[in-house]
């Protein structure tokens, strides 16, 4: 009776233990990246999974989840000037996702995230729209949309997004 308490104690502490261990255990779903932070190797910030599993050590290292959903961006452009100061409005809609975003993004929210890449957007459409005429504006959309999915994709790519689809709804002078 007398080994049986400490054996019993050792055996419930084993159990705690694994436990607690088992509870650092991390795995993926395949829309999210896990991030794992602190501790994850030399020259490294961190390390991401994606889909996959991995064990967090504890007080070592720390995680979070970056949801890698594409983001849909309505961008109500107005009064952008074109190459002959008149004011244009062109109201587009723009599909962003997630690429290489763990380092820069983790820690914000949707909408801000929505909101960096809107203001990124609305900047690139303002310089393609102001080397264009009024004409090239009306008549080559196609144009309009290649210049901006061009200077949309490398200003996003900067912050770890990329465009998926962009969309002008509509284009409106003042004339």
């Amino acid at each position: 009776m007398d080994k049986i308490i400490p054996i019993a104690i050792l055996v419930l502490f084993i159990i705690l233990t694994a436990s607690w261990l088992f509870s650092r255990y991390r795995m993926c779903p395949p829309d999210k990246i896990l991030i794992v932070f602190g501790k994850v190797g030399t020259g490294q910030p961190a390390k991401c999974y994606h889909g996959g599993s991995t064990f967090v050590l504890p007080v070592l290292q720390s995680y979070s989840y970056l949801d890698l959903n594409p983001i849909n961006i309505d961008v109500p452009l107005q009064g952008a000037l074109s190459s002959q100061n008149i004011r244009v409005d062109v109201p587009s809609s723009f599909i962003v996702g997630m690429q290489n975003a763990a380092a820069r993004l983790l820690g914000r929210s949707r909408e801000e995230i929505r909101n960096l890449a809107a203001e990124i957007i609305m900047g690139q459409m303002r310089v393609v729209i102001a080397s264009m005429t009024i004409e090239e504006i009306n008549s080559d959309r196609e144009k309009l949309i290649k210049g901006i999915t061009e200077g949309v994709d490398v200003e996003l790519h900067k912050v770890g997004l990329h465009l998926i689809n962009a969309n002008i709804t509509d284009i409106q002078d003042a004339s």
